[in-house]
């Protein structure tokens, strides 16, 4: 029987003594402010990097992690492993799956299996914890990735971001909606499409632009079907705790948990961001 080994990125912000428990292995993206970089999870925390945003004059941007990054992951995991899992964030807003594409067919000795979460944050954690689990319980790898799969067909995420100007720069609104956004108090509703993160729809005030999320989820799930949601926010954890607390009143059978916008996400989202993902079964 083949032994499984699962790798991730930072993006997934799945907490280190959950990576430890399930013997996952993460390969940090990189958050660069002015000439210094630093991988996330490792050299820098959240909480460091929103206290870096409050001082620093420009945005920071971002990087993958290279390509003899991953390969070296592999290499130190062929010693021990025959196949990797390796669940990246979505190809649509990063290079990091194609590099773990690239750096899979440059080892011998592990079959590496990539795998596009088409998403990112928890949501793409959700595809690393299952698949962990399944490894850990002897899963075959044909088994584990019939079920991520098998999940992606239900997995949503929505996200609301404070500021706009972090979306502007990123391409995803262009000047003039910016203005009109900011003066209206837009706060579009983002999501997933086509592996991009794309406005799903503008809704004026951020409670107006929440209680749609409200909306989606109570026509996507049944009141006693199985459900995984994860509360995601950017630097604002005691509103993450009142939505978290709201959704366990409303699906009181659900497993909700509390996560964050790390560093990488973070820059693109900005700081007081909130989403909301969940998937069925």
């Amino acid at each position: 029987m083949s032994k499984i080994a699962v790798v991730t990125d930072s993006t997934a912000y799945i907490p280190k003594h959950v990576r430890d428990e399930l013997e996952i292995t993460m390969v940090p993206l990189n958050v660069i402010f002015g000439h210094e970089s630093y991988k996330e999870e490792v050299e820098i925390t959240a909480d460091d990097f929103y206290e870096m945003m409050k001082k620093a004059e420009n945005l920071p941007t971002t990087s993958q992690p290279a390509i003899g990054e991953l390969a070296m992951e592999f290499e130190r995991l062929a010693k021990d492993f025959d196949q990797v899992i390796s669940i990246h964030l979505s190809s649509g807003i990063s290079g990091t799956f194609q590099s773990a594409v690239a750096a899979g067919s440059m080892v011998e000795g592990i079959e590496v299996i990539p795998f596009d979460s088409e998403i990112s944050c928890m949501p793409q954690g959700f595809y690393v914890l299952e698949a962990a689990r399944m490894a850990k319980a002897g899963k075959t790898a044909e088994e584990i990735i019939n079920r991520l799969n098998e999940m992606k067909e239900n997995m949503r995420a929505y996200f609301i971001a404070d500021d706009l100007s972090h979306l502007h720069r990123g391409g995803r609104l262009n000047g003039a909606q910016l203005v009109l956004g900011s003066l209206l108090q837009i706060k579009p509703v983002l999501h997933f499409e086509d592996k991009k993160i794309v406005p799903f729809e503008k809704v004026r005030t951020a409670k107006k632009a929440l209680n749609r999320i409200y909306g989606l989820i109570e026509e996507d799930v049944q009141k006693d079907a199985p459900l995984h949601i994860s509360v995601i926010h950017g630097n604002c954890e005691e509103e993450a705790v009142k939505i978290a607390d709201h959704l366990k009143l409303q699906y009181p059978h659900a497993d909700i948990c509390i996560s964050y916008f790390g560093p990488v996400i973070g820059t693109h989202l900005g700081q007081g961001s909130l989403g909301i993902g969940w998937y069925k079964g």
